[in-house]
């Protein structure tokens, strides 16, 4: 395709063409702090929703008391995918960020990346490196972390290789790929990340624009054992969406294949040998070959 036929998703980007949604659930103590980190952007979006998922612990009135200017939507406690895609549903704008509520952007997030999109107007998708703290010390990701950009399919195969908090998306990508899957309830971003960098690069700023706090007890990745279930069930989608090309295919067919034979070998080791059968008649051959 020549250069003029590309499309320019990002060219002349502006915040007022971003939304931000922001989904919480029982974190008045940190939500503050993840707001204002969006309030204070150099170059501050259009829209700010809350997406509150049933919280109890007086969320709602901490909002209307200190964050007036901030949009808010509400719904029965149905998890964190329903919760970002309500709060999709009622963006306005043609680029969407999202924030997870214990995470907070750098004051210049929105600004880097909308600069880096002007001068790759092309791309769709646009992610940062990020900082971690864990129980209040900051840690080095390891090297299997590392993020990357470009056609990345690969990359995102073993884990999650993109965070929310630091993505930035075009509306168009999920009108052609759809939203966060709601029956997962852990890896939902690992399954979206699948289906978008199989059909798209993703523009990589190599900057630390978000911190990333973890090592709380609420965290997903704590309250969720054998994550590795639901990666699963987002690579049996992808290799039966028969998008992937030849290469693509091959390695997601060898990723499903390990983690399949991994996690039997865990259910085994705890005698629920009729659960590791089941998962194995859904994906018939991969214990031979794992």
């Amino acid at each position: 395709m020549s250069q003029g036929k590309i499309q320019q998703f990002g060219k002349n980007l502006v915040a007022r063409e971003i939304s931000v949604v922001i989904p919480t659930f029982n974190r008045a103590a940190v939500l503050g702090r993840a707001l204002s980190s969006v309030l204070g952007q150099s170059e501050p979006p259009a829209q700010v929703w809350v997406v509150d998922d049933g919280s109890t612990d007086g969320t709602r009135e901490l909002l209307e008391r200190e964050f007036p200017s901030v949009r808010v939507l509400g719904q029965e406690n149905r998890g964190v995918s329903a919760a970002r895609n309500l709060g999709l549903a009622h963006c306005s704008s043609p680029w969407i960020a999202f924030l997870d509520s214990d995470d907070t952007w750098h004051e210049r997030k929105l600004e880097r990346q909308m600069a880096a999109l002007g001068e790759a107007p092309e791309h769709r998708v646009c992610h940062t490196e990020e900082i971690w703290i864990r129980n209040g010390r900051r840690v080095n990701p390891r090297r299997r972390h590392a993020k990357a950009g470009g056609w990345m399919f690969r990359d995102c195969l073993p884990l999650c290789a993109i965070s929310p908090s630091a993505v930035l998306i075009h509306r168009s990508v999920f009108e052609e790929v759809g939203t966060f899957d709601e029956s997962l309830p852990a890896c939902e971003d690992y399954d979206l990340w699948l289906r978008i960098t199989s059909r798209w690069p993703v523009l990589l700023v190599d900057e630390a624009l978000v911190t990333k706090y973890g090592g709380h007890e609420d965290q997903l990745s704590r309250q969720i054992p054998a994550l590795d279930r639901y990666r699963i069930q987002a690579l049996g989608k992808i290799l039966g969406s028969g998008i992937l090309d030849p290469t693509d295919r091959t390695a997601a067919e060898a990723t499903l294949r390990r983690k399949i034979g991994i996690y039997t070998g865990g259910l085994r080791k705890r005698g629920r040998h009729t659960e590791a059968e089941d998962l194995l008649a859904k994906y018939p051959g991969q214990e031979a070959r794992s």
